[in-house]
């Protein structure tokens, strides 16, 4: 019977079959997972190697097309088990933050200017849109907790708390008044490289939440994103508002849901979108590739063949939307709008925002706001079932199950060549452990997040 199965999966009934009677070891069972999801993985890899070889000749269109649509994989970020709150979600494992000051130790070199400062002048407008929490200036940190968890998404990284995050000179805020969260530049490391993971302990169903950033981090090996998230996920819900690895130039937004939320169409025009539907039209992790049943782990099935990986992201149209493109062009301001017509994220790079924006009294109705990079109808995917209780999580990982999976592919805006031939390194790991300089821009400077609350 054995030599019909996968040997990953052989592996994973021997090891269940060992464990004595009577008793369930979850720590057991969750490293075999663990361990066979490394297999496949490498397994995944040299089926999809073969597979463009063999039909190299007939995929290359395709491959020329955005580079496979950005590995066509929307990944998901929290790894709780089910019924538990999702790591990263408020009060979770860190310190409630009062607030840091200092200069980074790690070379990391900021900005002095706000992500708006080239825009359009600020014009006050009525709005049912009310403030009811900014994070900015020397109180940024204050609202937030450290996450000193694990990785849910296999990177090899180590979350530090408040204080010795402080200490490292990996979370202040600098003297034009900006936060900054920096990684460890220490070159060859015998363990994981040192970052930040912050998430509000806010919570809300709906709200905007928008980010004016001056940079974000940028380089082969990191993985940094902007999202909120609910608790029990995918329960509660997952958006990703600025996400991507390595030298991508363009941003991808993303939602993770329980099944049942959909979009109507990946055809952009339809959708009344400027991104490109990157994924599929099911947004649900468990049917999307994005989840092993019961431990609600991220798995990454990635990089080429076929639809069984996708998932419901949108990549944008704009290549200073991300990256070392968006850092060289002044950085820009993103929201996030969830309601009840959905769930819409509008980009407006620096010089392009919108005056009512720059006020600090957002109205998403006025034309000025513009076509959004993405949005998902609640004709397909009902807010109020398929989001709750969101916080606002800033992170920066390395390699795992994105940035490592994507690191020898090439053709992808702003990673034209591959990590692997830039680096001269096989792996990601191995690069990241080793050249710890490599990362002085891997680092966010973030001028402010603001939330408001519609009270008409």
């Amino acid at each position: 019977m054995f030599r019909s199965l996968p040997i990953h999966l052989v592996l994973f009934l021997l090891e269940l079959t060992s464990l004595p009677r009577g008793i369930h070891s979850s720590n057991i069972i969750s490293r075999t997972i663990h361990t066979t999801h490394q297999i496949a993985s490498r397994h995944t890899k040299v089926i999809a190697r073969d597979l463009r070889l063999a039909f190299g000749a007939v995929l290359v269109s395709e491959a020329t097309q955005q580079s496979l649509n950005n590995s066509r994989t929307v990944y998901c970020k929290s790894s709780a088990a089910p019924g538990s709150s999702g790591l990263g979600s408020s009060g979770g494992q860190g310190n409630s933050s009062s607030g840091s000051s200092g200069s980074s130790s790690q070379g990391t070199s900021t900005s002095t200017k706000s992500a708006a400062a080239g825009s359009s002048t600020a014009s006050a407008v009525s709005t049912p849109w009310k403030l009811v929490e900014a994070h900015n200036g020397s109180d940024f940190f204050q609202g937030w907790s450290f996450f000193t968890g694990s990785d849910p998404t296999h990177g090899v990284v180590d979350y530090l708390d408040e204080n010795d995050a402080s200490s490292a000179g990996l979370a202040y805020v600098n003297s034009a008044g900006n936060a900054v969260m920096a990684v460890d530049t220490t070159n060859n490391l015998t363990g994981n490289r040192k970052s930040v993971r912050i998430t509000t302990n806010s919570q809300y169903s709906q709200g905007i939440w928008i980010l004016d950033a001056l940079h974000m981090p940028t380089g082969c090996g990191t993985w940094p994103a902007f999202w909120t998230n609910g608790p029990n996920w995918p329960a509660g819900g997952e958006i990703d508002i600025v996400e991507g690895v390595n030298d991508y130039t363009n941003n991808q937004a993303t939602i993770h849901t329980n099944p049942g939320c959909t979009i109507s169409s990946s055809n952009s025009t339809v959708l009344g979108i400027t991104g490109t539907v990157v994924g599929g039209t099911n947004c649900a992790a468990a049917e999307t590739g994005n989840q092993v049943e019961p431990f609600n782990l991220c798995i990454k099935l990635s990089l080429i063949v076929g639809p069984s990986s996708q998932g419901c992201g949108v990549r944008s149209s704009s290549d200073v939307s991300f990256g070392a493109a968006f850092n060289n062009n002044g950085g820009g301001v993103y929201a996030s709008k969830l309601d009840d017509t959905g769930v819409s994220i509008y980009f407006w790079p620096t010089g392009q925002v919108p005056s009512d924006v720059l006020a600090g009294t957002p109205n998403p109705a006025l034309t000025a706001w513009g076509t959004p990079l993405a949005q998902w109808s609640s004709s397909g995917c009902n807010p109020s079932t398929f989001f709750s209780d969101h916080s606002a999580i800033f992170d920066t990982t390395f390699c795992g199950d994105w940035a490592g999976e994507v690191w020898t592919t090439s053709g992808i805006p702003g990673q034209e060549q591959s990590c692997a031939q830039r680096t001269g390194y096989s792996t990601c790991e191995a690069f990241v452990m080793a050249e710890g300089s490599a990362f002085t821009q891997a680092y966010w400077e973030v001028q402010s997040v603001k939330i408001y609350q519609y009270q008409p």
